[in-house]
């Protein structure tokens, strides 16, 4: 079983990059290389516009809704920082993830929400107002900083001071004067929010989102967190059968091709199709791949965290993390010595370049020994006991391959 397969992927390597049993030419190879490429590009921009037909779940819960109703975090004392945040985030970066979304796709609870969101997002008077709001936090949180630091300074000084150091008394009360200066900018700007956030919740638009906020019952947060859950553990498999309802008929018409075509001898056509036969099963193999490790091993991963942490033994993750490491590079290393660039590989090289077979030396023309290490350049054939080379598969003179190959 693993010589047939191995000998059918040599055959299949050999349909890629043999035509009419010579190797193909540069210029065809780029021609080909340049379809391949044409044909994936294709393939992947298909794919997308195939996938983009099914709802995600950020289309039938956006992210603000989740933010609102599912983490339930908005509250009296925080909805209004929130809330400029939002609007401030979306001047400066855009749309948040689904909120382009049709009304019709959303949840019944977040399509009243997104559109109370939307109303205020889109009055250019309301949402500079928000916007300058965050501004003054930040101004604030700034300002407190900098008062911690003068206050800290300040405390020192006077431990000076009360330690019989002359040099306190002379910054003293440049410190003192900083920092009433910072408290009345502070207190000024603490009363400019405060005047603003007044003009802001007495707006309608934003009245009738607090309301819609308010009017939010547990059970309905319930019932959207585990429609939520759901969504999301369920989307992954239903993208996937997108995605193969699309890749699976074109990888079954390029191989029924190919199959085709190397049973009626057509060279070219076993060409083109053998490379899209490769190209059509990349998507395939990657959209598997990123489904195994979108469901298997983020779930375990978070759930072997969580059980370390719970256990205190966080440090065995790194150690696990450098046990994998490890095997990747041996694995690596066993790919890159034994397979792409094995004795055999290398030996093959050396004498098509005309070189020793043992040390790599270039020989000169007609020699049987190497003149640097003086390693035999030919063996009798068993066959027809012509010259052969050394590490030759075949013999030169009858293409009989030695039992020891």
């Amino acid at each position: 079983m693993p010589n047939s397969l191995t000998e059918s992927a040599q055959r299949f390597r050999q349909r890629l990059m043999r035509l009419d049993n010579q190797p193909l030419s540069k210029a065809a190879l780029v021609v080909i290389i340049f379809l391949d490429l044409f044909v994936l590009g294709a393939i992947f921009n298909g794919l997308a516009n195939h996938t983009r037909q099914l709802e995600a779940p950020d289309e039938r819960i956006p992210p603000l809704c989740r933010d609102i109703v599912v983490d339930a975090e908005w509250n009296p004392a925080n909805r209004l920082d929130r809330l400029a945040q939002l609007v401030t985030r979306y001047r400066v970066y855009g749309e948040p993830p689904g909120t382009r979304a049709a009304a019709a796709t959303r949840h019944a609870l977040c399509a009243p929400l997104v559109g109370a969101y939307q109303a205020v997002r889109d009055d250019r008077a309301l949402a500079q107002e928000l916007e300058q709001m965050a501004r003054l936090d930040r101004q604030m949180r700034d300002l407190r900083a900098a008062q911690a630091q003068v206050k800290d300074a300040y405390d020192t000084k006077l431990l000076e001071q009360l330690a019989s150091r002359p040099q306190a008394d002379e910054n003293l009360a440049a410190i003192r004067k900083e920092s009433a200066d910072r408290s009345a900018a502070l207190e000024n700007l603490v009363e400019q929010r405060r005047a603003r956030a007044a003009r802001i919740e007495q707006d309608p638009r934003v009245q009738a989102l607090y309301a819609r906020i308010d009017g939010i019952t547990e059970a309905e947060r319930a019932a959207l967190r585990a429609e939520l859950k759901q969504l999301n553990f369920w989307h992954p498999a239903k993208r996937l059968g997108m995605e193969m309802l699309f890749l699976l008929p074109l990888l079954g018409f390029f191989y029924f091709w190919n199959s085709r075509s190397i049973k009626a001898s057509r060279p070219f056509q076993t060409l083109v199709s053998s490379h899209l036969l490769v190209v059509a099963a990349i998507p395939v193999v990657l959209k598997l791949g990123e489904l195994a490790e979108d469901i298997i091993p983020r779930k375990l991963l978070r759930k072997l965290i969580e059980l370390l942490e719970s256990w205190k033994l966080v440090a065995i993750w790194d150690y696990l993390v450098i046990a994998a490491a490890i095997i990747a590079a041996l694995a690596l290393i066993y790919v890159l010595q034994k397979k792409l660039f094995s004795r055999e590989r290398l030996m093959q090289r050396r004498i098509a370049k005309g070189q020793c077979q043992e040390c790599g030396q270039h020989l000169p023309p007609g020699s049987r020994h190497c003149p640097a290490c003086g390693a035999a350049q030919f063996r009798a054939c068993p066959q027809c006991s012509e010259p052969m080379h050394v590490h030759g598969r075949f013999c030169m003179a009858c293409g009989h391959a030695p039992s020891g190959n």
